[in-house]
């Protein structure tokens, strides 16, 4: 579903993607984890190109992300082709992003813009458990139903894919549970998944397969048991050992 191949990201002087290949299988979820810094946040962003690539390229369904190929030379796609293509993504970000104005109903059916959208809204609305919040607005809702109302809406054009970026991380210790449960469902349910969290027991659970990000670079990856129970690297271990506690 996912090809990432040496793909290098820098701002300014500071190289932030050092050369990443990564492949996500179709109905996979991968857990991108690692420390501030590490270049995880940028990655997700490569992927439906929020971030454009220095070198290296994305492919998502076989489909090059951000660019046609003309022989062996890249040419970035022109706007309204990469918002087509980024249509196919869903992106849960760590803040909201909610119109204030809009009713949570309104704020999804606002992503979709065709003629069954409110009943569409209504449906993903149902699906992540707010199905009696649809009129409120997003001052009425809590940061948890918040953040549902935002992973509704990115369901709601039918993604090939989501990408989550710390969906708890804005969130009350008390709210994370229900993001993660409705997580866990689309998990269930084959979404192609990659998240990007610190909630190393959802990782545990949920994921396929754990990817551990540092310096830009993937240090390891493999099946949860493996990484979180028996890291081949020491700076593995030195992150299990301060967020496994």
């Amino acid at each position: 579903m996912i090809e990432l191949r040496g793909v290098q990201k820098s701002f300014g002087s500071h190289e932030v993607l050092k050369g990443i290949d990564l492949t996500v299988g179709k109905g996979s979820v991968t857990v991108i984890l690692g420390p501030s810094g590490s270049g995880k946040s940028t990655l997700l962003r490569t992927i439906n190109h929020l971030e454009k690539v220095d070198r290296g390229h994305v492919r998502v369904d076989g489909e090059l992300i951000g660019y046609r190929l003309d022989g062996t030379k890249l040419h970035e796609l022109p706007e309204r082709l990469v918002l087509r293509q980024r249509a196919g993504i869903g992106f849960v970000f760590q803040t909201f992003n909610l119109f204030p104005h809009l009713t949570a109903v309104e704020n999804v059916a606002e992503a979709i813009r065709r003629p069954d959208a409110r009943e569409r809204a209504i449906t993903e609305l149902v699906r992540v458990g707010l199905a009696e919040k649809t009129d409120a607005y997003p001052r009425q809702l809590s940061g948890g139903q918040q953040q549902r109302v935002a992973i509704a809406r990115a369901l709601a054009l039918d993604p090939k894919l989501v990408l989550f970026d710390e969906p708890t991380s804005a969130l009350d210790p008390e709210l994370v549970g229900e993001v993660l449960d409705v997580m866990r469902d689309l998990a269930r349910a084959g979404t192609t998944m990659i998240v990007v969290t610190h909630e190393i027991g959802f990782a545990r659970e949920v994921a396929d397969t754990i990817v551990f990000l540092d310096d830009g670079r993937i240090v390891e990856q493999g099946p949860p048991a493996e990484v979180l129970d028996s890291p081949k690297h020491d700076r593995t271990r030195a992150f299990l050992s301060k967020v496994l506690v």
